[in-house]
């Protein structure tokens, strides 16, 4: 990691985390339910904020790598392989098409992640309902939940980087792993999913070696008893839960932007704005993830496509496949299935009102 990098990514990491504290210790310091106005405020807010960093590359976004001169745009184009070609142009005119390829990219990651962030958030839904966790601590637990899916995306992007960049062979195996995944989705895509607390991987390994209190205390993970021994109560369950299916999440998501861009700071920049946006969008969801029938369906094709991309990169590069046209496709299937759902609803009393529940 450069000088310039490493300024960047540190002025990033710290701008994230002054967000969280400023979210958690100011506007959010008492628990309550949120409701589908406030999930609409925040949803607007964190997209906008989203929206605001892609403006923020298109313009500067050469002061991620340090770039000053023609040798070193190159460098990076090629290190990364961009699909931009800046030869015969100025420096000026380099800069510009790199930074709009940059945006562009992040643009494109950003609205997979998001997309991919829906199935993610149909999955915490069910987990907090399995669970018998009270609403109105549900933001609590989503805080935590996403510090700690920042750290795991941290490690995860920059390693599978490195072996992107060490086994270039690799994005075959993603590929054909998105591919699988979405053939998958798109066969499951009407089945009801339940939670079985007592039967998660999550819920056994802890009963196994954790002393866990006998009841939900507030929003408090750990508790002390008179005794003076500490125990972890069932919410810090649940978050161990949350965590470990964000990584799960986290094999299907990478890969995928990875099909987009090479360069892992955008990767991992596109990746932490779709989730700091997450506990939102769950609220959003929440009360809307019975109007899109079809969304399923179109993650699914979004996942194929990804991976059909990755599988045969080579040939698309040779026919002058660029980012723009990736960020075209990814919007076209999110807007036919999202316009397709609203067009024909699902009829009343064809599904269960509320699959959540027994």
């Amino acid at each position: 990691m450069h000088q310039s990098e490493l300024i960047f990514f540190g002025s990033f990491l710290v701008g994230i985390l002054l967000i969280l504290i400023f979210d958690l210790g100011v506007l959010n310091r008492h628990s309550h339910v949120i409701r589908f106005r406030e999930a609409m405020i925040w949803t607007v807010i964190w997209v906008t904020l989203g929206l605001g960093f892609y403006v923020f590359l298109l313009f500067q976004g050469h002061l991620l790598h340090g770039l000053s001169d023609l040798s070193s745009i190159q460098d990076i184009i090629l290190r990364h392989k961009h699909p931009v070609n800046i030869n015969g142009m100025d420096l000026d005119q380099a800069l510009q098409a790199y930074r709009s390829n940059l945006a562009l990219e992040y643009l494109t990651g950003y609205l997979i992640e998001y997309a991919l962030s829906v199935d993610n958030v149909f999955v915490m839904i069910m987990i907090f309902y399995g669970f018998g966790v009270k609403e109105k601590y549900f933001k609590w637990i989503l805080f935590w939940g996403i510090l700690g899916a920042i750290i795991m995306r941290f490690l995860f992007i920059f390693v599978s980087a490195a072996l992107i960049h060490r086994f270039e062979w690799i994005l075959y195996v993603f590929g054909a792993f998105l591919i699988l995944t979405g053939y998958l989705m798109y066969r499951n895509r009407n089945k009801k999913e339940r939670i079985e607390p007592a039967h998660h991987p999550v819920v056994r390994f802890s009963r196994r070696f954790l002393a866990v209190y006998p009841r939900i205390v507030g929003h408090r993970l750990f508790i002390r008893n008179r005794n003076g021994k500490w125990f972890v109560t069932p919410l810090f369950i649940v978050l161990l839960v949350i965590e470990f299916t964000d990584v799960i999440f986290a094999i299907d998501s990478v890969p995928a932007i990875f099909s987009i861009t090479k360069d892992p700071y955008i990767v991992f920049f596109s990746n932490i704005f779709a989730i700091i946006g997450l506990r939102s969008l769950f609220f959003l969801v929440m009360h809307v993830m019975n109007s899109f029938r079809f969304l399923k369906t179109g993650l699914s094709v979004l996942l194929i496509f990804i991976g059909s991309k990755m599988m045969v990169h080579d040939i698309l590069a040779g026919w002058g496949f660029k980012t723009v046209h990736s960020l075209i496709v990814v919007a076209g299937i999110l807007a036919v299935s999202v316009g397709a759902s609203l067009l024909w609803p699902e009829r009343q009393g064809s599904a269960d009102p509320d699959p959540l529940r027994e």
